[in-house]
């Protein structure tokens, strides 16, 4: 019993399944929910190439800050190089007015260590520029790179997008012929269901019955007998009128007064 129950309910459940599969493929393959479902996609890919684009201007944004940073960088280096120019040209000119003292005596020179510790400081400040320089100008070259690459996947994207706007006006199309050939196709074979066709034989249909239906009031009234009637008075009207003309030109027996021939009668008449 309870085999024969879950049976009928897994029967029942593919029924369900198998009305739904058909409702589902009706409205998938109507040309305003291909329409709906088609503009759907275009504004989901859409919004993801905005997305994307944004992301993409952000990396831009990044490579543009870096670039600006070289450009400062690179005007803080020329500075330097300036810097340390001056204090090589200023030690040497104190060197100069020292005359003839010992290399000892010049190193231990107050004005010559400062030009000596300005003229280090300032080489090792640029060497740390140079190489932050460097860093960015990888980076800032990372950032092309990558650029490029996300601009290409851009146009590839906007390529995709413009197949498929194209894609869903010739799939409505598709869908609206494809389904007029088959109503066409089914009613010529007589299986399908023509709207003209069935709204033809209603009217026929409904044709018989007002008419049935006039037929059986006329019986009710009695409208019927009443033209009966009247249709065999005037039948023996025009028979007796032409049996009269045809006596008067000779063509019948002799001719009798419509009086003698009822007295006639009434005489003939069994006792």
């Amino acid at each position: 019993m309870i085999g024969a129950f879950g049976r009928w309910l897994k029967a029942f459940g593919y029924l369900i399944t198998g009305q739904l599969d058909a409702a589902r493929r009706t409205l998938d393959t109507n040309p305003h929910v291909v329409r709906a479902k088609y503009d759907e996609i275009v504004r989901e890919k859409t919004g993801r190439i905005q997305h994307y684009k944004q992301a993409v201007a952000q990396v831009i944004a990044q490579q543009e800050k870096k670039m600006a940073k070289v450009k400062a960088l690179t005007d803080e280096v020329r500075n330097l190089e300036r810097l340390k120019a001056g204090a090589l040209a200023k030690a040497k000119e104190r060197v100069a007015a020292l005359g003839g003292k010992s290399k000892e005596e010049v190193q231990r020179d107050g004005d010559y260590q400062k030009c000596l510790a300005a003229y280090n400081d300032f080489s090792s400040t640029l060497a740390e520029k140079q190489e932050h320089i460097g860093e960015l100008e990888n980076d800032i070259n990372e950032y092309g790179t990558r650029i490029n690459e996300h601009k290409v996947q851009l146009q590839h994207l906007a390529r995709e997008l413009d197949k498929i706007k194209s894609e869903a006006a010739d799939a409505v199309a598709d869908f609206i012929t494809a389904r007029e050939e088959r109503e066409i196709a089914d009613a010529l074979s007589g299986i399908g269901e023509d709207g003209a066709a069935q709204e033809l034989q209603r009217m026929r249909d409904l044709r018989h019955e007002v008419k049935a239906e006039a037929r059986i009031s006329k019986e009710m009234a009695g409208t019927d007998t009443r033209a009966q009637e009247a249709e065999f008075l005037e039948y023996a009207r025009t028979s007796s009128a032409n049996d009269e003309f045809d006596a008067l030109v000779g063509l019948g027996g002799a001719t009798e007064k419509p009086q003698a021939a009822a007295d006639k009668r009434e005489t003939s008449l069994p006792e």
